[in-house]
């Protein structure tokens, strides 16, 4: 049977999808990205703000049609939006013939089993658990770079945040099974391994009793053929001395950190449920730089949280400006059912957060295009993405730029180039947020 995959949201989403994947081809499933062609189709969902939501919901409706119109006999729901609403998505579409937790993908296969047979399956777990899956994953992102969960759930309990909720816990992955998951994808081909959790700087803590994400790094960096390892997702005031020393002097750990602050108003941070200060956000921000001079630190902020002034706006307006993040991303607030903040006074119009929104990403714009400029004679190690149409160019990113979020640099070559070849490049040019190079 033909099986097609829709995989919604974060990265941390995608990595379940492809272990889905892995379940299923080793069951016999063929798999297909056309909905006509599909006999059955799963849905992984995200419901992490409102834009998320909907473009879930739409989704599966959209594939509800399918159903009716095309081959498909069977429509599975999984992910945070299947473990937040699965009593309303059953009674509301009824088209919908299973829903899976998000501690529970691992059934997938046993769950299509059931579906087939005619049952229509409701399958969830205790959500502190970890799903169990031996199976190969599935990349499904090119070959050559592939995202590793190491950690499921959160504890932080920020106002804004469902995650806990729909994630359970923190817990994270023993370390010799993310070894071994890391050689069989660098046996596969991969060169850059991405490290993804709600939370990564706290790896180990739950199970080894201590902060062990520069162990994991060190462990990591051993696996031939892997040349890049780079780190989301840390929380400022987890960052320790030993992960910054281990970026610092392990060669395939890329100098790239993204370090979510969501804001600098120390009226704000505590609304928000985080755990730092402003004077806090800037001291690691300094420490990071000046231990790591050519780090690139990534983040991202919330604009419109209920209470935030137009002075406080204006404060962090001012830290972006001051802090000259190299790369940047912001979020309108917006409010989640069952979270403190939905229910807090002071919720800021939607415009408002619009506005305020386009301010911040206007000014780092300009921040970002200088960075872009300063980096015009310098030489990276650059992997490739694959080829301009019609152009005698690639497309590749370097150390300074995450896959789906940051920038290109567009590198002219003379010779054929492959999707994951790493080569030297010199920079000649920028284009906003992209770079333009030179295979040297």
């Amino acid at each position: 049977m033909k099986v097609m995959f829709i995989s919604l949201g974060c990265d941390k989403n995608l990595s379940d999808t492809e272990e889905m994947l892995g379940i299923l081809r080793e069951e016999g499933y063929e798999f297909t990205d056309d909905e006509t062609d599909a006999e059955i189709i799963v849905v992984n969902t995200c419901c992490f703000i409102n834009d998320a939501k909907e473009e879930s919901i739409n989704t599966i409706c959209e594939m509800a049609e399918c159903k009716k119109r095309y081959k498909c006999s069977s429509l599975i729901v999984t992910g945070c939006l299947a473990q937040r609403y699965r009593d309303e998505i059953i009674k509301e579409i009824p088209e919908v013939d299973a829903v899976i937790g998000t501690s529970a993908y691992d059934t997938v296969g046993d769950v299509i089993k059931s579906v087939i047979d005619g049952k229509t399956v409701t399958r969830f777990m205790d959500m502190d658990r970890l799903p169990s899956v031996t199976a190969d994953r599935v990349v499904t992102t090119g070959g050559y770079y592939a995202y590793l969960k190491i950690a499921e759930g959160c504890d932080k309990n920020c106002t804004y945040c469902i995650i806990p909720k729909i994630r359970g816990h923190y817990r994270s992955i023993p370390m010799e099974k993310l070894a071994a998951q890391a050689e069989k994808l660098a046996e596969g081909g991969v060169k850059e391994l991405i490290l993804v959790a709600q939370e990564t700087t706290i790896y180990g803590q739950d199970i080894y009793g201590k902060k062990s994400l520069h162990l994991l790094l060190k462990r990591l960096c051993r696996i031939e053929g892997l040349s890049f390892i780079r780190i989301l997702y840390c929380y400022p005031e987890e960052i320790y001395d030993e992960l910054i020393d281990t970026i610092k002097k392990e060669k395939k750990v890329c100098h790239y950190l993204d370090m979510p602050i969501q804001h600098c108003n120390d009226y704000i941070l505590k609304r928000m449920g985080r755990r730092t200060n402003k004077k806090e956000l800037m001291d690691i921000i300094h420490k990071l730089r000046e231990s790591i001079p050519d780090i690139i630190l990534r983040t991202t902020l919330i604009s419109g949280f209920p209470g935030e002034t137009c002075e406080a706006h204006r404060e962090l307006m001012e830290f972006v400006d001051e802090m000259e993040f190299d790369r940047l991303g912001v979020f309108a607030y917006s409010p989640e059912e069952n979270t403190a903040a939905a229910d807090f006074d002071g919720q800021v119009d939607e415009e408002v957060k619009g506005d305020r929104r386009d301010e911040i990403m206007e000014l780092q714009q300009d921040i970002a295009f200088d960075k872009s400029e300063s980096m015009i004679g310098k030489e990276f190690v650059a992997i490739i993405e694959g080829k301009v149409a019609e152009e005698n160019a690639y497309a590749g990113r370097t150390y300074m730029d995450a896959p789906d979020v940051d920038g290109y640099i567009f590198i002219s070559a003379d010779e054929e180039l492959m999707s994951g070849d790493l080569v030297q490049v010199r920079v000649t040019g920028a284009s906003g947020y992209d770079l333009i190079g030179e295979k040297i």
